[in-house]
This record gives structure tokens, C-alpha cells and sequence, in this order.
């Protein structure tokens, strides 16, 4: 397969990379990096084009893993944000309709166009009610990949991506962790403790993409991206730190942080419909990301 990843040196995108080309496929690059690399294209961070790529070539599929995934950014810079995640995945669109209209686009949407659910396990048809501009942006993005879809037959499918995480992610709470617990023994994080997530370590991630290339439907199609696992905040950090720094003491302040919701936890039925298994487990995971960190201290 021929594959463009746009956005990739991004935590994500590069893993993609390294994924597909693992896999013997001709991946090509993208991102607003210089870099060296061969099949590169270096696009602008304003007013970005990316019709060339598309008259220049012909892919099976484009991963779009570029972007913001900052919740407070959204709301300090609401415009840049729109700019990231909304029209940029027009213009990639538009290139893909009118230079390789054969070619399936994969965008990354995220759990934040949920809000805060009312009801859990959050289906892909359970309600949307972002409280946040990012939440906002991610579904007006996957609104576009139907519309794309309806009106022009492209090939779209958006992954919510609920809570990521490995090596090379550099921000969000166990980054967060990290730089706080090598300066204070008192480590302090937002919220109760109480507030729960689902997370996913990036090798299943990847897995997910892989089975979503194979065996989804394209047609502006979404999925829920995590494991159907709760785990509360205080229980995850607490996993982080005993891998990382077990003398220091964990706290929290219970303040909510802006855009950030109660509780999530993803039902994730159309995965396993395609043969998704999770492979890797927060407690092995983290020992996997605390070996990373170690490493690039």
C-alpha cells in the first residue's frame, strides 16, 4: 500500500510511520517540520496547501495525525484551533477530491465530542455535547468526512481516540506526572481522583488503524478508539508513580480543569467486530512509557 501520514513527527503520526514501514508498505511523509527524510513534504503551519501532494501522487490511504489535541489551547487561541482541526481536514479533502479521489482518508477525531456523557459505556451513537472548542472543532471534522462522503464518494473514517498514551507523547497526565514528580515530592494534579478514563498505549492503537485499513467501512464511518477499561485518575497516576518515582506522595486539588470531563469509558463493539484485542495493559504499559522517559532524561 501507499500510504501519506500528514503529521508525522507528531506522537502518533510518527508511530505510524514507523508501523507502516514495518509493514513494507511506501509510506510517504508529511508535516511542518524540515526534515531529510525521503518522500517528505514540508507544508506550512498558516494558510497550509496540500493540493501538490495529491497532483504529485496517488495514495490508497492518507492518516491525518496532524493537528491540536489541547483542550486548554482551544480555548486561549479558539481560532488557530478551528484553523488545525477543522480547515485543514477541508483542504485535504478537497485535494483528495480532486486529485485521488480513490484514495480512504482516516482522520483522528476524539472522545471530547462526547462532553461529559450522561450515560456510560459511550456508544458512537450516544449523544454528542462537546463543552469544549476542540470537542467542537473534532466534530465539526468528522461532519466534514460525511459530508465528503454524501456529496463527493469519497472514502472517510473518523477514530475518536479516547486517552492515548507511550513513548514519545509529551504532554497530558503522565507527562504531567512526570515533569512535576522530578521537582516536588508532593505531586499535585486537578480534580478528585475520582474522574476516570479509558486509556489505550499507542502499539494497540496502531493495531486498531491496521484493522480499520483492512476491514471498516468508509463512509464517513466513526469509531470509538480505547478498551472498554475504567480506571480512575487517582488509580492511573498512582501506577505512573510507583514505575517512576514511589517515594513521592500523590495529591489533588480539587479544582475541575476547564474542557476536562467526569467520566469516560468507551463501548467499543464495532472494534471488536473487526478483531480488535487489546494487547497491552496500563500497568504494562506505563512501565513501557517510564522505560522511555528513562531513557531521553
Amino acid at each position: 500500500m501507499k500510504i501519506l501520514i500528514i503529521g508525522s513527527k507528531g506522537f502518533i503520526g510518527s508511530h505510524c510511520v514507523d508501523y507502516f514501514k514495518s509493514k513494507n508498505n511506501d509510506v510517504w511523509q508529511a508535516d511542518i517540520n524540515k526534515s531529510n527524510d525521503k518522500n517528505y513534504y514540508q507544508i506550512t503551519s498558516h494558510n497550509s496547501d496540500f493540493s501538490i501532494i495529491f497532483k504529485e501522487n496517488k495514495f490508497d490511504y492518507c492518516i491525518n495525525a496532524s493537528g491540536s489535541a489541547n483542550v486548554g489551547f482551544s480555548f486561549k487561541n479558539p481560532s488557530k484551533d478551528f484553523e488545525l482541526n477543522v480547515v485543514n481536514v477541508q483542504k485535504i479533502l478537497v485535494a483528495i477530491r480532486d486529485f485521488n479521489n480513490s484514495c480512504k482518508f482516516i482522520n483522528f477525531s476524539s472522545a471530547a465530542v462526547y462532553g461529559n456523557p450522561q450515560v456510560l459505556p459511550i456508544t458512537e451513537d450516544s449523544p454528542c455535547k462537546p463543552f469544549s472548542p476542540y470537542g467542537f472543532h473534532k466534530l465539526q471534522s468528522e461532519l466534514l468526512l460525511k459530508e465528503y462522503y454524501k456529496f463527493f464518494g469519497l472514502n472517510t473514517c473518523s477514530l475518536r481516540v479516547f486517552s492515548a498514551y507511550g513513548p514519545r507523547l509529551k504532554k497530558q497526565l503522565f507527562w504531567d506526572l512526570y515533569e512535576k514528580s522530578k521537582k516536588n515530592n508532593n505531586v499535585y494534579l486537578y480534580g478528585t481522583g475520582n474522574e476516570t478514563r479509558d486509556f489505550i498505549y499507542i502499539d494497540d492503537l496502531l493495531q486498531i488503524i491496521d484493522l480499520v485499513i483492512q476491514h471498516a467501512k468508509f463512509q464517513g464511518s466513526t469509531y470509538n478508539v480505547a478498551n472498554n477499561i475504567e480506571i480512575t485518575i487517582s488509580n492511573a497516576a498512582q501506577i505512573f508513580i510507583n514505575e517512576f518515582y514511589p517515594s513521592k506522595k500523590l495529591l489533588f486539588n480539587g479544582e475541575t480543569k476547564l474542557g476536562d470531563p467526569n467520566n469516560w469509558l468507551a463501548d467499543i463493539s464495532k472494534l471488536k467486530a473487526i478483531g480488535y484485542k487489546q494487547n497491552i495493559s496500563i500497568e504494562q504499559g506505563l512501565k513501557k512509557y517510564v522505560a522511555w522517559l528513562r531513557e531521553n532524561e
